[in-house]
């Protein structure tokens, strides 16, 4: 079945950076555009980045642009979210998500059919 598995969360000071990876199996990992959401304790999932099948097209939400970049590696079934110069306000769970079929860049939560777990990233004033 499918799976998607983040990883690389964690406790950061503001001004500092973490690379979140997530895994994904169970499927043609490179036929499928793929996501990076996040969601803050009392506070609506919201849409940060997203990346075509071939990792040639990207696209930011506003808040992350120019700090956030997402990547792939579809030799390695993984897809990337490096976070530099991390704000308090980037405090939430991030998830990854596989994009349904036929979507190749979108912002919204039902153009995804698969979700990871989530990581927590925590970032310090």
């Amino acid at each position: 079945q499918v799976q998607l598995v983040e990883s690389g969360g964690g406790l950061v000071q503001a001004g500092g950076s973490l690379r979140l990876s997530c895994a994904a199996s169970g499927y043609t990992f490179s036929n499928y555009a793929m996501g990076w959401f996040r969601q803050a304790p009392g506070k609506e999932r919201e849409f940060v980045a997203a990346i075509t099948r071939s990792g040639a097209t990207k696209y930011y939400a506003d808040s992350v642009k120019g700090r956030f970049t997402i990547s792939r590696d579809n030799a390695k079934n993984t897809v990337y979210l490096e976070m530099n110069v991390l704000k308090p306000e980037d405090t939430a769970t991030y998830y990854c998500a596989t994009a349904q079929k036929g979507y190749r860049l979108d912002s919204g939560a039902s153009a995804y059919a698969y979700w990871g777990q989530g990581t927590q990233v925590t970032v310090s004033s």
